[in-house]
């Protein structure tokens, strides 16, 4: 058995997807109506969920580079993709959620790649500089 290991950058988006979840979660909870935490909870839930999906169709992917995997991985994601939309439909047309925490919560991952990105050019940049100047704190 082949076991690939994960990038340290998949280990710190897929924990930080939890922790920012957590952190649009728990305000709603205390502040907002019923709806629109529920619409938050499960707006993440489905989002991090097809994160997962994502990443183990890509893992499927390049395991087997050589065989013809590209019609399996596509309607890998067009299934995951119609489950996603009827989900969501259910969830929308029952009037379960609020629409707009259902939004937050499906942020979740773009915020947390956006966030993840500005911080790790930052750091670069900040490297970049105290090199060039050979200032050390």
């Amino acid at each position: 058995m082949n076991l690939i290991v994960k990038d340290p950058l998949q280990k710190k988006l897929e924990i930080a997807n939890w922790i920012i979840l957590a952190v649009l979660v728990v305000p709603s909870f205390i502040f907002a109506p019923t709806k629109f935490y529920l619409g938050v909870l499960l707006g993440g839930f489905i989002s991090i969920l097809n994160f997962y999906g994502m990443e183990l169709g890509l893992r499927g992917l390049f395991k087997d580079p050589s065989g013809n995997v590209k019609r399996p991985t596509m309607v890998k994601y067009y299934i995951r993709l119609a489950l996603t939309a009827v989900v969501l439909y259910f969830l929308i047309a029952t009037d379960t959620v609020n629409i707009i925490g259902l939004l937050i919560g499906l942020s979740v991952v773009v915020i947390n790649i956006v966030f993840t990105m500005i911080t790790t050019l930052a750091k670069k940049t900040l490297l970049r500089r105290l090199v060039r100047n050979k200032w050390n704190p």
